[in-house]
């Protein structure tokens, strides 16, 4: 078998490189894709799997990328969402089965639409396999299971990080900060009264008390693929759908006076005769900044909550499904890895035989619980479940 990490060294592909290191098979191919040929090396001799490999593909040159991966089995897409369709074409032509991270809602929409290709061509593409969406769409799928109707999903995303670092970032990211500053500036999607809409970018954002440690948290919708939950859980009935996240306050206001300044434009501005983006100019600046060590034991942690809310038996019911995690220190990871663990679980459950079902599709379509849930545990990701009556929960 032959995974082939595309963008590998990148802040999400080398926590997935370093999942598929430690639990794939020994005799697998691991190759890490990447168009920096030092980094994915570095990587590769850091880790201790005789598969990995390390290879310079450049996503701009099609032809050189397909030559590169030719024989991948599983193709994982690291990069960044706006490539998505492209490398799912890849996927394709190289005949593989195709994990990402999600696609911004807009992007994944139109990745739907190559459904009955990869169903045609006997193959299963996961469209966003992360934290969210991805764990967020499976927890909401271990409780639709079990319901003779759903009324709504509403995920709510929070962490908090305790840790002590040298130098301290100004805008401490782990991933695209180019992608956050489009979260926070794009309006976002929700599906309610059985409907689309559109609200203001981080509107709604109130108190909600997650559980200890991570507390009262203040999230807000932003623009996220788990709304398309309202496609996959249609023939439950489902009505409503709703994705908000919080973030760290601080973090919230640098990030939008960033946004109001104008830097979160795709539109190119010409300075002494360069063109380009305010928002490509800022996420080079800000990914650039000097990686932080921690100085201090980590102190992370993560939940991940989807509310379900259904009927049982003709009873109304809400579900509440969590996901924690803070991290795994023997891997050097830490709360990112429920975002960078789970394609290398979907591809292995893919080889396995696990994931039978074909097609263009979104995570809680596809993907089995037990034994995604099972092989999140190996990784020190923890599910917990409450069930009330009735649906009057705060939200």
């Amino acid at each position: 078998m032959v995974y082939a990490v595309l963008g590998g060294s990148g802040a999400m592909g080398r926590i997935t490189v370093s999942d598929l290191a430690h639990t794939a098979d020994k005799s697998a191919r691991i190759l890490i894709a990447d168009y920096n040929l030092e980094k994915a090396r570095e990587l590769a001799e850091s880790l201790n799997h005789p598969g990995l490999e390390a290879i310079q593909v450049d996503i701009n040159q099609p032809e050189q990328v397909k030559k590169a991966l030719k024989g991948t089995t599983v193709l994982l897409n690291s990069l960044p969402y706006a490539w998505n369709v492209q490398v799912m074409e890849l996927a394709l032509e190289l005949g593989a089965h195709y994990t990402d991270l999600g696609g911004l809602f807009h992007m994944t929409r139109k990745q739907r639409e190559l459904n009955q290709r990869f169903q045609d061509a006997g193959l299963t593409a996961l469209l966003g396999i992360g934290a969210a969406p991805g764990i967020t769409n499976v927890l909401a799928r271990l409780a639709v299971d079990k319901m003779d109707s759903v009324e709504a999903v509403h995920v709510r995303l929070a962490a908090v990080d305790r840790t002590r670092y040298k130098p301290v970032p100004v805008l401490p990211v782990s991933y695209s900060f180019k992608t956050i500053l489009e979260e926070f500036s794009r309006p976002p999607a929700v599906f309610t009264k059985g409907k689309l809409r559109f609200l203001k970018p981080m509107s709604e954002r109130h108190p909600y008390r997650f559980p200890s440690p991570v507390g009262e948290q203040r999230p807000m919708h932003t623009l996220h693929s788990e709304i398309l939950m309202s496609e996959g859980f249609a023939h439950k009935g489902i009505r409503e759908v709703s994705f908000k996240i919080a973030f760290d306050a601080d973090f919230v206001d640098k990030v939008q006076f960033l946004r109001d300044l104008g830097l979160a434009s795709p539109e190119p501005v010409t300075i002494n005769g360069v063109s380009m983006a305010p928002i490509d100019l800022v996420n080079q600046v800000v990914m650039a900044q000097e990686a932080p060590v921690a100085v201090s034991e980590p102190r992370q942690y993560e939940i991940l909550r989807s509310v379900i809310q259904g009927t049982i038996d003709g009873r109304k019911v809400t579900c509440l499904h969590d996901c924690h995690t803070a991290g795994m220190p023997e891997w050097g990871i830490g709360t990112d890895i429920d975002t960078g663990s789970p394609p290398s679980v979907a591809a292995q459950l893919i080889v396995s035989g696990e994931i039978t079902a074909r097609g263009a599709l979104y995570p809680e379509e596809a993907i089995p619980t037990d034994p995604f849930f099972k092989q999140l545990e190996r990784r020190q990701m923890f599910v917990k479940t409450e069930t009330k009556r009735g649906w009057n929960v705060p939200l």
